[in-house]
């Protein structure tokens, strides 16, 4: 399966599409700055794009946070504390990236936006992540595939 065609076949029964990717989905994405790039450990190397080091992995990392809302629907993602494996892990899949922190303190305090800290071992990973900034992000069932759409 290539990471390009962001498909999943679906080859089982289910009656909560948004488990498979069919429900949830995010809009208002926007470049979040949090504090902390600001301290030592972050240099900035390209417009909302900061290097640091990953002491998980032991290497040099790249790293942009965004915010969102979720549009939830079944139920799924009814919070910032709360937000939904689909589509994010499809967005996780497309550009190569992880999320490296979920800033807890504003998840909890927000009513309705998101915020996800991203990483990624190569800066044009996190440059093309950053095309979604403005876009609504969402899956959505194709001819019995689920496929990641950016508009």
């Amino acid at each position: 399966m290539s990471i390009e065609n962001t498909f999943l076949k679906m080859d089982y029964n289910y009656t909560n599409k948004s488990q498979f990717g069919g429900g949830s989905k995010m809009k208002d994405i926007s470049v979040y700055s949090p504090k902390k790039y600001q301290e030592s450990g972050y240099i900035q190397v390209f417009e909302n794009i900061y290097k640091t080091y990953d002491d998980f992995m032991k290497e040099d990392c790249y790293v942009t946070s965004l915010s969102f809302v979720q549009e939830p629907e079944f139920d799924e993602g009814v919070s910032p504390s709360d937000i939904s494996q689909y589509p994010l892990e499809d967005i996780m899949d497309k550009f190569y990236v992880a999320v490296s922190d979920f800033y807890e303190r504003e998840n909890l305090e927000s009513d309705s936006l998101c915020y996800l800290e991203f990483q990624g071992a190569d800066i044009e990973d996190i440059k093309s992540l950053l095309d979604i900034v403005g876009k609504h992000v969402y899956n959505k069932e194709v001819e019995g595939y689920i496929k990641l759409f950016i508009e």
